[in-house]
């Protein structure tokens, strides 16, 4: 049996062993931990793993246990840079998701902006059309009664045309009758003077 097996087997397992507490603990925060911040102190752990074998490699000059010294620190270095990229890209996912509920936000706010607008437009063109309507149904009503007052002293010139008209005929009417009666007034005068002629030369023949 390799004389240097025996110390490096004892180092195993010792390390083992005080490893197995501190592993579980750090496997349950990393379960409790979505984020996987255990990562850092697996790699911790590691290091000293390596660090420790580094240690005892050279002092028992096991090179086996300096290379798997060297191994662990390789892979804890390798475990690192992997936590440092997985951090980077948790970092960048949530940036990306920050942006994309700002953007979200920002389309929403817009949203709500473009209605309020298009809704402020319906009511001012609906209030135009209202306004245009009363415009035109006024316009409507001014033109039903100023046709109505054209319609109404159309009416009054007609009826003042047919008095004066009526008027007139009534004068003339009045005239004609004037005419008569002074036709047959002298009519009546010559008749009586006529009469009364006779009578004078009838009584001046009964003289004589």
């Amino acid at each position: 049996m390799n004389l240097r097996a025996i110390p490096r087997a004892a180092l195993g397992g010792s390390i083992k062993a005080l490893r197995m507490p501190v592993d579980a603990a750090l496997k349950v925060a990393g379960r409790g931990n979505s984020r996987g911040g255990a990562g850092g102190g697996k790699v911790a752990v590691d290091r000293v793993d390596a660090a420790v074998r580094e240690v005892v490699g050279q002092v028992t000059a096991d090179d086996q246990l300096k290379r798997d010294a060297g191994l662990r620190r390789k892979a804890a270095d390798e475990r690192e840079q992997a936590n440092e990229l997985q951090t980077a890209a948790r970092e960048l996912d949530q940036e990306a998701e920050k942006r994309a509920a700002e953007r979200k936000r920002k389309a929403q706010a817009q949203r709500r902006s473009a209605a309020k607008t298009a809704e402020q437009k319906r009511a001012r063109a609906q209030e135009q059309r209202e306004k245009r309507r009363r415009k035109a149904a006024e316009a409507q009503e001014s033109r039903k009664e100023a046709s109505e007052k054209v319609a109404a002293q159309a009416e009054e010139a007609a009826e003042s045309r047919a008095r004066r008209d009526r008027l007139d005929q009534l004068e003339e009417e009045e005239k004609a009758i004037a005419k008569r009666e002074e036709a047959l007034t002298a009519k009546d005068e010559a008749a009586r003077l006529s009469d009364a002629a006779g009578r004078a030369k009838a009584s001046r023949k009964t003289d004589d």
